[in-house]
């Protein structure tokens, strides 16, 4: 190698070494400092945008584990609300419950309307002021659970709470006869108007008994009764019914199909009487109508009172009753059998009955339909048996034997659906770092309105418990709903913690700094610089050696 004083390779070789060594060394002095292997893009390029994306992903869930927190916090204050709202409806049903107590009288009822109303103002109370972060918690909106529709409420509260059932209890006891579990369906409809066809049965004929039995009511002839038997409509609602069941039962239970006209509608007149119905100065018309082999709903009426009278002249065991028995247990019988095997011959046929009738038909209205009495001359009542005077409005209880929910013993029935909803408030809560990351938190409405108890009257207090009763399921069913959404809020958490500590493993094995291996490199970066420092020394002392040649 010559020796030159132009340049000085050497020198730059050293030089270069020396800054490499250096900038070694500040990396490794940066990364050891900061803690992390990627201080600059520049580091580690597709780490480094790994990295950040991870960084953004556990930032956005930390947040979202305070949403959740705060999702948590709401759905705590809205079950306090629930709870006490639920204990507000437990003293109403006991306020309801009370109310049936036949010692009570109007004053006692009174009073206990009046709590009623305070604790109704309370629920409204709860239901608005109930708030998280200045946000009222629960809807605002005043739907009613019971449906929109007052009349066709008024109509199933009537159906649920005793026109059925004591209908059918009636029917048990002085017809002796019961249906057999089948299911009816009830229809609330608008047929034909005010007035004419009140309310039906209907069903498809097969061995001559009803399947799919329906019970149609005309919704212009009910529904707008202020009392328990729906008073104000042509008739009193819940009488209509107890003529419905009549055929509803013996569509089921007997030979339907071959039953006569006057019989089939004569007896559900009978079973809550119709003496409204008998004009005694057209007696003559009603009986020979009948006798001749034509229909109308007195006549009907007239000639099985009479029949019912006259099997109890002849020993027949309930009068009437002893005929549907018969009926009942020979299901291939007609009317004409049955009379003639349970009177003994005594009554060959039906065609004998009537001939009976037209003779002595006008002479039995004239002595024993007695119009100008309370009575209605409903069988088992003051006219027809001699027992306690059955009113137009006590003829059917208000209340019948069972329980709303447990639908009767002879038939499984369907109600139609109100429609009834209320407004439902939605929370969304954020429960990751993705945008469709959510959850939806749902808050009904709980007012006395949006409950269906706005108008609860303790006059009546079997209406008044089932409206109770519905507003408790539902209150329930919200507390359900809270409770389901704050354990689903839980096992978010839980998913975002364990997604959080895994991504923060990953994120720090991207950009973590092996210390001990750093700390070597950096040993070694110093080593190198201080031998590239001596080299560079003495690398600047070979040009020297010129001037000693030239010497």
């Amino acid at each position: 190698m010559s020796l030159s004083i132009n340049n000085n390779s050497l020198s730059l070789s050293a030089q270069r070494s020396l800054g490499k060594h250096v900038a070694a060394q500040e990396s490794l002095i940066n990364r050891l400092t900061a803690g992390t292997r990627i201080n600059k893009a520049s580091d580690d390029a597709a780490g480094q945008a790994i990295a950040a994306r991870m960084d953004a992903g556990l930032r956005g869930n930390t947040q979202a584990m305070r949403a959740i927190s705060d999702g948590s916090s709401m759905l705590q204050v809205a079950d306090g609300a629930l709870a006490n709202i639920g204990d507000s409806l437990q003293r109403l049903r006991e306020l309801a419950v009370a109310s049936g107590n036949g010692s009570y009288g109007d004053k006692d009822r009174t009073t206990l309307q009046n709590e009623a109303n305070e604790i109704l103002n309370h629920i409204n109370q709860v239901a608005a002021q109930t708030q998280f972060n200045g946000e009222a918690i629960f809807s605002q909106d005043r739907l009613s659970i019971g449906g929109q529709d007052e009349k066709k409420r008024a109509v199933i509260d009537g159906l649920k709470t005793g026109w059925l059932s004591s209908s059918e209890k009636m029917l048990k006891d002085l017809f002796g006869l019961e249906a057999d579990g089948v299911k009816l369906t009830v229809n609330l409809e608008d047929s034909d108007g005010a007035s004419n066809t009140l309310a039906s049965v209907s069903g498809t004929i097969s061995g001559g008994k009803f399947t799919n039995v329906h019970l149609n009511i005309d919704m212009a002839d009910f529904g707008t009764g202020t009392t328990a038997d729906g008073g104000g409509a042509p008739f009193y609602s819940d009488r209509i019914i107890a003529h419905e069941m009549a055929h509803a039962i013996m569509s089921r239970s007997m030979n339907f199909n071959a039953l006569p006209q006057w019989f089939i509608e004569g007896t559900a007149e009978l079973i809550h009487g119709a003496d409204e119905r008998v004009n005694p100065a057209a007696a003559a018309g009603i009986v020979s109508t009948i006798a001749g082999g034509g229909f109308s709903y007195e006549g009907g009426y007239v000639a099985s009172r009479y029949l019912h009278d006259k099997l109890k002249g002849l020993g027949v065991e309930g009068g009437i009753k002893g005929v549907m028995q018969y009926l009942t247990q020979n299901q291939s019988a007609d009317l004409s059998t049955a009379l003639n095997a349970v009177t003994g011959g005594r009554i060959a046929s039906t065609g004998a009955f009537l001939t009976d009738f037209g003779n002595n038909g006008v002479a039995y209205i004239g002595s024993r339909i007695n119009v100008t009495n309370a009575d209605t001359g409903a069988i088992g009542g003051f006219d027809a048996d001699g027992k306690a005077v059955k009113t137009a409005r006590s003829v059917v209880a208000d209340t019948g034997d069972n329980n709303a929910s447990d639908g009767l013993s002879g038939f499984d029935v369907v109600y139609p659906e109100l429609g009834g909803v209320t407004g439902t408030r939605r929370v969304q809560v954020q429960v990751g770092d993705n945008a469709g990351d959510l959850i939806d938190l749902q808050f009904g409405a709980i007012n006395a309105s949006a409950l269906g108890l706005a108008n609860l009257d303790m006059k009546r207090g079997a209406v008044a418990l089932l409206h109770v009763d519905q507003a408790l399921e539902y209150v329930n069913q919200q507390r359900v709903v809270a409770g389901a959404s704050g354990n689903r809020l839980d096992m978010a958490a839980d998913s975002l913690q364990a997604g959080s500590t895994n991504m923060a493993a990953a994120k720090e094995r991207i950009e973590g700094i092996d210390y001990a291996g750093s700390a070597a490199g950096l040993t070694r970066a110093q080593i190198l610089q201080q031998a590239a420092s001596a080299m560079l020394a003495q690398a600047n002392s070979q040009p020297r050696a010129v001037l000693s040649l030239l010497r």
